[in-house]
């Protein structure tokens, strides 16, 4: 929602300024600018990135027009989970979590958290470190290991979409310039011609540049750095999971292991003590 009204802002604020100063809005509408610039750009990424990150680009978008889902009641919800989980193993023994794990999409625990189910990441995060769990034989410090490995590797991977976009955001003035050049070839082929035929081709091409610097700038660089403070805030996410399986790992009881969850959660988002403690109540 945030990346919507920011555009809007972008886009209202260049026009009400240049209508302010009398520019004529028909003249910025070069659709040759666009297809120059708009092309390459598309065609560089398409040169640039396989067809699977393409399609997480796209996706990586849409997920930025729709905003950051890891509120407080997210996290809360999390903790929950945490919590019931660690409940059942200290009750019934860590095998009675088993069909859980190996089935989350079929499990009656993961089936009352919906936020937590629909986290693909976290799901497959949190079911596979259990599955070691079950198996046994895997010291704290080595699970440590093993999860920093498996954090590492998905931001390796979400990050590649991020990235890719704020690449082809610093290519945008430079494919600006290009469609301006263009169009100051053109304009060369008609010196001979009426000074106003010469200024609205010099005009047109000076849109080039424009555009260019403006979808840098204003839309495709904003956009990636969006992107990469989603894939942040979910790394954050996997980060609670982790601290409060590794805190259950070590012995801590469940209500313990889940403060350790907690205290990894961002201020920002992080429910206090109070709010946590009313939340598991509900959950026994």
């Amino acid at each position: 929602m945030f990346v919507l009204i920011g555009l809007a802002v972008v886009f209202a604020s260049i026009i009400a300024g240049y209508t302010m100063h009398g520019g004529q809005l028909l003249i910025l509408f070069q659709v040759s600018e666009f297809l120059i610039i708009g092309g390459a750009a598309i065609g560089s990424l398409l040169i640039s990135n396989p067809p699977d990150m393409l399609r997480r680009i796209v996706q990586g978008v849409l997920a930025t027009l729709r905003g950051n889902k890891l509120s407080k009641a997210a996290y809360l919800e999390l903790l929950q989970f945490l919590f019931e989980i660690f409940q059942l193993a200290k009750r019934e023994g860590l095998i009675a979590l088993e069909q859980h794990v190996e089935n989350p999409h079929s499990s009656a625990i993961f089936s009352k958290y919906p936020t937590v189910l629909a986290n693909h990441h976290a799901v497959d995060f949190f079911c596979d470190t259990m599955k070691v769990v079950l198996n046994g034989g895997v010291p704290p410090h080595d699970l440590e290991d093993l999860m920093e490995l498996d954090l590492e590797t998905i931001h390796q991977k979400e990050s590649r979409a991020p990235a890719a976009l704020i690449t082809i955001a610093d290519s945008l003035p430079g494919l600006g310039i290009v469609a301006a050049v263009l169009g100051v070839v053109i304009t060369m082929g008609k010196v001979d011609q009426p000074p106003e035929v010469v200024g609205h081709s010099v005009a047109a091409a000076l849109v080039g540049t424009f555009l260019g610097v403006l979808l840098s700038y204003g839309v495709v660089g904003p956009i990636g750095r969006s992107l990469e403070n989603l894939q942040a805030a979910e790394q954050r996410y996997l980060n609670c999971i982790k601290a409060a399986i590794l805190a259950f790992v070590k012995g801590a009881p469940p209500v313990v292991a889940v403060e350790y969850g907690r205290r990894a959660i961002d201020p920002d988002f992080r429910p206090s003590f109070q709010e946590t403690e009313e939340a598991l109540k509900r959950a026994r």
